[in-house]
């Protein structure tokens, strides 16, 4: 017997003890799934045959059980199951997760049973509970359908057991192999003209089936590049060519270039044609008119064959493994795949609160304000003017029947493509019209992400990215980051972009030196890659700057509606100038320079997100400047000094004249004091007074993304010189990040590249960043750092002290440890780039902030301090 059983079941075995049961699961499923009544008493009693036992290790098999089938997992019970009310409970679950329940009998007969049970030790109980329980399932195998039971599979004898096959078929809603490209239509309600307008701007042309079917003709639309329709339902009612929109769908559906889900118009008039009491109201009485029209040759198998076709429509279809959904009244995340009637229900009508409206039309609970579900769902219903996406679910009835206009959604593109309605051709139960002026409104997910819950960032959480995999974000660092972004952070709405940590190259053993691109240079070129760039590092602080074309774009795109047009925020999401003023002024320096070399035309977008440096350094750290920077300079310049004469002064009373070599210690003072001196003259150079926006200076070296892209797939050279000809339009203010190219691979380069570093370093400059030519490589342990920093001599005083290159400082500093520091920069990398991908991809702010609020949280485990 071949037992076919659906991809997502709950299997329930039933048989006497001895019956094969558990030879049978073993055979057919994999042992995770497979629940065993005896394995749990094992785990609540050390003892798999302790009867007294048996309510806890149902308790544990029925948790374990609904844990799985909430995961959409097949689940098999193994256990006697002859009795009615040890199903029972069984066929609730099901129920409740929305699964079919599949009965496996293995009814073989008694004598099979004792056999067995006499070969295993643990079966000690005598002939007469087999008797009983073989007795019990003869009972009640009749009646199993009753039960709920959706397939019931009997095997009443070894033979048939042990030849039995199980296949794994996939539900009617399981159409996950199909990938697309879709074309996902909204309500038609009788609008043939739109339709097959809107058909013809998504590229379908009408084609001739060689078979002519005498009821729906033998025409049908199909797309050239193999694009599939599909319909969300509601084809009938209200409209004037109700037929012909049942017969361009049914036509596709049947030809394989289109799907259709059944909407609850399509329902009524199921019902109505087999002959129910339906009320003629909500258009229906139209159709019937339609219907009625036909002659008596016609309209009987016509109606036949509609019955047919709206009978066979599934309620919902989840496709492309699982990405997208699509339903008539949408599908929350605990029904998508699965089948009752209580999922066909709301892929109907959704979900409602038993009240209703000033017009009489039911309250329904908005699901899609709720949804936390990844797979895209697509639906409609409800008719709104505009497509608009909420949480990932957007409603593409745009009340086409109503005056409005007929919407398909191109998908994977998420492009919408609309035909305006001919005429009303029925007026609306409530006002379909926009509540507000649309320049003042802002998008239904705006409105919904202007509260943003903590419950979508604490605790333990892994994080999905497309770069790194998962990225586990610890619930002691989620709670510390909550802290800084609830008290310090700058508006959320503008926060789609926090820059990685990054790592120093490896320790250089260069006498003097902590740092040398021979170690980066070697780096690289180890993992495989074998041109870098070489990016001046700027002795400043580091600054994402967002930056809209004007107001409206802020609004429609970020959600801001006090008047910003941009913001300029710190690697820790706080607000960079607390003078908004200076800010404004920055931003409308930059937003001309942009428009200045028509950067909005060509990247074809109204907004931008950079990645910067803004210099000077103390325009951000000037109380760390007054209270660290400059408290150990003044005391390291006052102090040692005296010391210095003093000492000197007491040798000479001494009057010896080889005191010096007497007291080598004086040396020690003498270079403490020189080391001070350069540690102030280091930091200096990073400091002067700000009294304009021109003494400001800021240096883009990313343009990280722009409407509908990011830019990881463009190389640095491409960075560098993009923004380089923005940066020529105001020099003042916009300062172009210089670079070298080196080939890691050639010696004469990496001397260049070398000597390049030298240069600006013995010039007071902080370094270098060493980058792979192309932003993301991956190598052979994995993804290769995206940038390594390697830091001059006199810069490095100021990050660790006046005297860190004494011998015994250099020796501690040298055995600093990188791998953690490394890993960590990897995973930030990853979930920055993932909050720009998700904010590009419009999906919610939870889930942008889900990755922004990552990176934040990683700031907080531990490092080498010696970094």
């Amino acid at each position: 017997m071949n037992i076919s059983i659906p991809r997502l079941s709950l299997v329930i075995l039933i048989g006497p003890s001895g019956s094969g049961k558990s030879t049978f699961a073993r055979k057919h499923f994999l042992p995770t799934e497979v629940l065993s009544s005896d394995y749990c008493r094992g785990l609540v009693s050390d003892d798999e045959n302790n009867q007294e036992a048996t309510s806890d290790a149902f308790d544990l098999l029925h948790y374990v059980a609904a844990k799985r089938l909430a995961r959409g997992l097949v689940t098999v019970v193994d256990a006697t199951n002859v009795q009615p009310e040890a199903r029972r409970p069984l066929v609730r679950l099901a129920k409740d997760y929305h699964v079919l329940p599949v009965a496996i009998v293995l009814n073989v007969p008694e004598d099979v049973c004792h056999e067995r049970n006499r070969d295993r030790p643990d079966r000690t109980f005598g002939p007469h509970v087999v008797r009983q329980q073989r007795s019990q399932l003869r009972r009640g195998l009749k009646g199993l359908k009753r039960e709920g039971f959706r397939h019931v599979f009997v095997l009443d004898s070894p033979e048939k057991i042990e030849a039995a096959s199980i296949e794994r078929v996939p539900l009617w809603n399981d159409r996950t192999d199909e990938h697309g490209p879709f074309d996902i239509i909204g309500d038609l309600h009788g609008c043939g003209d739109e339709l097959e307008s809107l058909l013809a701007s998504l590229g379908y042309q009408n084609q001739t089936s060689a078979k002519t079917d005498p009821v729906w003709g033998d025409s049908f639309y199909a797309h050239p590049e193999g694009r599939k329709a599909v319909f969300v339902g509601d084809l009938v009612d209200r409209g004037p060519r109700v037929l012909d929109c049942v017969r361009i769908a049914r036509n596709m559906v049947q030809h394989g270039s289109g799907l259709c889900v059944p909407g609850n118009h399509d329902m009524k008039l199921l019902r109505k044609l087999r002959g129910k009491n339906v009320k003629l109201t909500h258009g229906l009485a139209e159709t019937m008119q339609e219907i009625d029209a036909l002659s008596d040759d016609v309209r009987q198998p016509l109606c036949k064959q509609l019955s047919e076709f709206l009978d066979g429509l599934v309620s919902h279809y989840v496709l492309d493994d699982g990405k997208l959904v699509v339903a008539h009244a949408g599908m929350k995340e605990a029904y998508q795949g699965r089948g009752s009637g209580k999922v066909r229900e709301f892929a109907l009508f959704g979900e409602t609160t038993g009240e209703t409206d000033d017009f009489g039309l039911p309250v329904r609970y908005n699901w899609a304000a709720e949804y936390r579900g990844s797979a895209m769902v697509v639906y409609g219903h409800t008719p709104v003017p505009e497509p608009e996406w909420l949480n990932h679910t957007v409603n593409v009835d745009t009340g086409c029947v109503f005056g409005g206009k007929l919407t398909a959604l191109r998908y994977p593109e998420r492009e919408f493509v609309s035909v305006p309605a001919a005429k009303t051709y029925c007026e609306p139960s409530r006002p379909f019209l926009p509540q507000h002026d649309s320049a003042e409104t802002l998008s239904a997910q705006q409105l919904h992400d202007d509260i943003l819950e903590a419950e979508d960032v604490l605790g333990k959480r892994i994080v999905s990215t497309r770069l790194h995999h998962n990225v586990t974000i610890r619930e002691e660092n989620s709670t510390a980051a909550l802290e800084v972004m609830s008290r310090f952070a700058a508006n959320p709405k503008w926060l789609i972009y926090l820059p990685p940590t990054m790592s120093p190259c490896e320790t250089s053993q260069e006498p003097g030196l902590l740092e040398h691109p021979a170690e980066a240079f070697s780096y690289f070129r180890s993992h495989g890659v074998p041109q870098v760039v070489c990016q001046e590092k700027h002795m400043g602080s580091r600054a994402v700057v967002v930056v809209c074309q004007d107001e409206e774009a802020a609004r429609q795109r970020f959600g801001v509606s006090e008047g910003e047009m941009g913001i300029v925020y710190t690697r820790t999401g706080r607000r960079f100038f607390t003078d908004v003023e200076v800010e404004k002024q920055l931003l409308d320096r930059l937003r001309a320079a942009l428009t200045a070399t028509n950067f909005w035309k060509e990247f074809n977008t109204s907004w931008a997100c950079f990645d910067c440096e803004l210099m000077p350094w103390s325009a951000k750290a000037q109380e760390l400047l007054r209270s660290q920077y400059a408290a150990v300079g003044a005391a390291g310049n006052a102090a040692l000094p005296h010391a210095i004469s003093a000492l000197t002064r007491t040798f000479q009373r001494m009057g010896d004249d080889n005191w010096r070599d007497a007291y080598p210690g004086l040396a020690n003072f003498e270079s403490r004091f020189n080391n001070a001196q350069a540690f102030v003259k280091a930091y200096r150079q990073y400091c002067w007074p700000v009294a304009s926006i021109d003494d400001l200076r800021l240096a883009p070296f990313h343009l990280l993304a722009t409407e509908g892209r990011t830019y990881l797939d463009q190389n640095h050279i491409w960075h560098m010189q993009t923004l380089g000809k923005i940066c020529q339009t105001d020099p003042t203010i916009l300062l172009a990040t210089d670079f070298q190219t080196v080939d890691v691979t050639n010696q004469a380069s990496i001397d260049e590249g070398t000597q390049w570093w030298l240069t600006r370093t013995s010039q007071g400059g902080e370094g270098m960043v060493v980058k792979p030519l192309d932003w993301v490589v991956r190598g052979k342990k994995g993804l290769v750092q995206p940038a390594v920093k390697c830091r001059g001599k006199e810069y490095l005083r100021i990050i660790y002290s006046p005297d860190y290159d004494s011998d015994v400082n250099l020796t501690r500093l040298r055995h600093r440890g990188l791998a953690r520091k490394r890993s960590l920069a990897l995973r930030e990398f990853a979930l920055g780039i993932e909050a720009l991908e998700r904010f590009v991809r419009r999906e919610p702010l939870r889930r942008v902030h889900e990755c922004v609020f990552g990176v934040l949280a990683l700031e907080s485990e531990p490092v080498d301090p010696r970094l």
